[in-house]
């Protein structure tokens, strides 16, 4: 497994200029805990002013169009985010899927596109509780990552993976240590298969679901889990760097 936890907070559509102490304090508090890599997702219009404040944690995008450019009123392509500050991008988030009706082969698209603008990927999977209970979930989101993998030459550094149980986002639930566990295991196969067990041992394997300060620890202890994608606790420095204290705590930091 890659050296250090990585902890992303995913914004979402919210933060205005306002957010940006915010930003500075998660900054601050991240030059003390050099064993943990800390990086936020603002929304398009805080990529550059966040990453004009960092000094320590990265900064990354949290969606790219899949075209280098042309009549798309209202997008931005990953060379404009990248351009901006942005490292990295999430691409194929479960909100995305949903709401956006994103499929495999567009999201193969965009993630083609981000690396062609230099940027690492974090590559979101994720099962509804519909696919959990009928007992289709590995199944599910094994597929998903195969229909993706393929992008990827030099998955090292270029890729990181995020689980992200649909049901467990937002609903205050999360999933038991062992259902996280299967699944990141499970998923660590497909790596070693794909990649080679060399190369997949570098590509982090984040949890995202309800992740919080107070349970941040042990799911980060949890095998194979190599981080974590956070939604609502990562829009309060306080709560976020109460992750990164837990990640800062775990056996492999």
């Amino acid at each position: 497994m890659a050296e250090r936890p990585y902890i992303v907070g995913n914004w979402k559509m919210n933060g205005t200029r306002a957010m940006l102490s915010e930003a500075r304090a998660i900054d601050r508090a991240a030059q003390r805990y050099m064993k943990v890599e800390v990086a936020v997702a603002p929304p398009y219009t805080l990529i550059h002013a966040v990453h004009k404040e960092a000094e320590q944690i990265g900064v990354g995008a949290q969606d790219c169009h899949s075209g280098p450019e042309g009549a798309h009123t209202g997008d931005i392509n990953a060379s404009m985010v990248a351009d901006a500050g942005a490292k990295f991008v999430i691409l194929g988030h479960s909100e995305r899927r949903q709401d956006h009706g994103e499929t495999n082969e567009l999201i193969n698209a965009k993630i083609e596109s981000a690396l062609e603008a230099g940027l690492r990927v974090i590559l979101c999977c994720g099962e509804t509780l519909e696919t959990r209970d009928a007992g289709g979930a590995e199944t599910f989101v094994l597929d998903q990552l195969k229909s993706s993998l393929g992008a990827f030459q030099d998955p090292a550094e270029r890729l990181t993976i995020a689980y992200e149980p649909i049901w467990a986002i937002g609903t205050g639930r999360t999933a038991t240590t062992e259902d996280i566990a299967a699944m990141h295991t499970a998923i660590r196969k497909l790596l070693d298969e794909t990649f080679g067990e060399e190369a997949s041992s570098m590509v982090r394997i984040l949890y995202g679901g309800s992740v919080k300060p107070e349970n941040a620890t042990e799911i980060l202890n949890t095998p194979e889990v190599g981080g974590a994608l956070v939604g609502g606790a990562s829009l309060s420095a306080e709560s976020f760097l109460g992750i990164v204290v837990g990640a800062s705590e775990t056996e492999e930091a």
